[in-house]
């Protein structure tokens, strides 16, 4: 069941959905308060996500944050306000359900950040596909200067970056700088503010330029085997390539190379 809906969020929606070429962004909207992760705001995303995953007219996502910063993570004054185990582990669950959502989504998502990303907003920048920043983006996981070891968090970070640099996120709370972000791998690209929505087209039309069908089909793989063993990641993608292959666009891919003419997709 998803958290009950405010009056607030009735007279403005928690999450922002606008659509242009083949593009959906979702924009957190509470900017005021740095677009914490309450319970309505996750549902939100669900809602949106759940949505675009069967829209055949997207082929891209970015989210985005209103405001000076993209997000400042869970909303600790409603966590304050129920300190009921039962209310709190509902969630974790349903935050971890909206970040698995993202991953299992079939187009690819690019995280657009500005200001600050911390605790759980660095998570969701973690779980995008990709993600593009400004240099003067912040990036923490800061639970542990409230007592609060950042374990969910955690989780989508310490599959972006190593676990030595994860661990001294988690220890230290400390806020990182863009660049140490890029070099650590938490980001794809850090450019000027100017120059952010120009470098997040870049990835956009790649992906519209693409086959949808197979960079689906290759996402759901990727993840899968990131968690295997050698061997069956191995198994896995080789059985994903033969799909592949199998697919109209696939063997569109091929003879078009073949006969060196420019391929058409049937999403194109």
């Amino acid at each position: 069941m998803n958290a009950p809906v405010s009056a607030e969020a009735l007279a403005r929606p928690l999450v922002l959905r606008s659509d242009a070429d083949g593009v959906a962004t979702l924009t957190l909207n509470r900017g005021d308060r740095l677009n914490p992760l309450s319970s309505e705001m996750i549902a939100a995303v669900r809602t949106e996500l759940a949505a675009i995953a069967t829209d055949t007219s997207v082929r891209a996502v970015v989210i985005a944050g209103a405001g000076r910063g993209f997000c400042a993570g869970h909303d600790m004054k409603e966590i304050h306000a129920h300190p009921d185990p039962a209310w709190q582990q509902k969630l974790f669950d349903d935050c971890a359900a909206m970040m698995q959502a993202i991953v299992g989504l079939p187009q690819p998502v690019i995280a657009r950040v500005h200001g600050v990303a911390a605790a759980a907003g660095c998570q969701l920048v973690s779980m995008c596909d990709l993600a593009v920043a400004v240099p003067e983006a912040k990036f923490a996981l800061s639970g542990i200067h409230n007592g609060l070891f950042c374990s969910t968090p955690a989780v989508g970070v310490v599959r972006n970056v190593n676990r030595k640099r994860a661990m001294e996120m988690l220890v230290t709370g400390d806020l990182i700088d863009a660049q140490t972000a890029l070099a650590w791998g938490l980001v794809n690209r850090v450019v000027p503010a100017e120059a952010l929505d120009a470098e997040v087209a870049k990835f956009t039309d790649a992906i519209k330029a693409k086959s949808g069908a197979a960079i689906a089909l290759g996402k759901q793989a990727f993840y899968k085997q990131a968690d295997l063993s050698l061997s069956d990641a191995y198994d896995l993608a080789g059985r994903t390539m033969t799909c592949n292959l199998q697919d109209p666009d696939g063997r569109e891919g091929v003879d078009a190379f073949v006969n060196k003419r420019k391929a058409v997709w049937r999403d194109g």
